[in-house]
């Protein structure tokens, strides 16, 4: 089952793929049918050779546009969707469709071999959401949380940190939106876990960015606060990506499924992640 979403659009969004299409109609006076919602739905346009219309509303060609980067309407000129902060967060397109995103250019999603829509249907599959109160620790675009209400979720508890991420999701028509069963808070999980009851979830997803970033996110103290907020029984997918051990000296899921186990999580590896099951 896909999620529904029911986002006001922000308008339409350009890629340089979308571009070269707009191009060619352009070229020829046809009109052209085309996604302007990152691959989420396709519309048929008018395209004349000075402009291009989409629900009734006109809009000019834009004199350059680069590849790994998509545009909106900011009423006056075609902008990057990105922004900076404390850093350069930056929507990017895939050849999937869903977008991921970059922090100072480092990649949020898998995206090589996957879509990162597809990868977050498996990796929510790992915890079983149906009927159970689901903890998303680091929601980024909220594809693990609208995996979880499209499987049937009882609650989502989402934190999100960066307020340039969750603008982001604003503008991504892939995220879902908060509802009665999705509560999105902004908030830094790291300091909020402390204000959760103990054995009030029933699974729980942890997707952090690296360690190198966030390695409170990591720390044994972190993985004692998820042992207390789950019931036993509960389930625990936590990505740590694949970072080369013999570069980085170091076997961080490993590391990780070390920690869980003292935590007092039954885990193993599972792909990209670690796989907890709470005693």
């Amino acid at each position: 089952m896909m999620p529904v979403m029911t986002r006001a659009s922000p308008g339409p969004l350009l890629t340089s793929d979308v571009h070269e299409v707009l191009l060619a109609a352009r070229a020829s006076g046809h009109t052209v049918s085309a996604s302007f919602d990152l691959g989420r739905t396709r519309e048929t346009i008018d395209v004349t050779a000075t402009e291009w219309r989409w629900r009734d509303r006109s809009f000019p060609f834009p004199e350059r546009v680069k590849e790994r980067t998509i545009y909106a309407w900011d009423g006056d000129e075609w902008t990057p969707v990105s922004r900076y902060g404390t850093a350069l967060i930056k929507l990017v397109p895939t050849e999937w469709g869903p977008p991921t995103f970059e922090i100072d250019g480092i990649k949020m999603l898998p995206t090589a071999q996957v879509s990162p829509w597809a990868d977050a249907e498996r990796k929510v599959g790992l915890v079983a959401p149906k009927g159970k109160v689901v903890l998303d620790t680091c929601g980024g675009l909220g594809y693990f949380a609208a995996w979880c209400v499209a499987s049937g979720a009882s609650s989502v508890l989402s934190f999100e940190k960066s307020p340039d991420v969750l603008w982001l999701r604003t503008m991504n028509p892939w995220s879902p939106i908060p509802d009665d069963v999705l509560t999105l808070t902004h908030g830094d999980i790291s300091e909020r876990i402390s204000t959760l009851p103990s054995r009030s979830v029933d699974a729980i997803l942890h997707d952090p960015p690296r360690f190198g970033i966030a390695g409170e996110l990591y720390s044994q103290a972190f993985y004692d606060e998820l042992a207390r907020v789950i019931r036993p029984r509960g389930r625990l997918f936590h990505y740590t990506g694949s970072p080369n051990k013999l570069t980085s000296g170091r076997d961080v899921p490993l590391e990780v499924s070390k920690r869980l186990t003292r935590a007092g999580f039954k885990s193993s590896l599972d792909g990209d992640g670690v796989v907890g099951i709470a005693r």
